[in-house]
């Protein structure tokens, strides 16, 4: 029997220091709807489309083992950044023109990860 061994891209998971907090962080920033909080808040969900951008925190007892260590410090780069692509960037931060044809903008949310913000343009 043949396996279709091509996955679907499932969702993004965004380790935080606050699940809480970063779920309503997004969900205002972006205006997705929160999908689930469990009360525990060691999970979080946002719908976004066509995929889901989930949210747990940085250290899991039962995982930490499993998937490597989490950054040393604050001051390294965490390892996922999002992208959010708008029809009219210009209505959600000022951004700039690059020369592949995007007009891109960048902020920071509150565990210091990268959120881009884009949108086409043409020359």
């Amino acid at each position: 029997m043949a396996f279709n061994l091509k996955p679907v891209f499932g969702y993004t998971v965004v380790y935080v220091k606050n699940v809480a907090k970063s779920v309503d962080f997004y969900a205002k920033a972006s205006g997705y709807n929160v999908h689930r909080l469990y009360e525990s808040h060691r999970w979080g969900e946002l719908e976004s489309g066509q995929s889901t951008i989930a949210f747990t925190p940085k250290h899991q007892l039962e995982t930490d083992k499993l998937t490597g260590a989490v950054p040393r410090s604050d001051r390294e780069r965490p390892p996922v950044g999002l992208c959010f692509v708008y029809s009219h960037v210009d209505t959600a931060y000022k951004p700039e023109n690059k020369e592949w044809g995007q007009r891109v903008g960048y902020v920071r949310d509150i565990d210091g990860i990268t959120l881009r913000m884009e949108a086409m343009f043409t020359h």
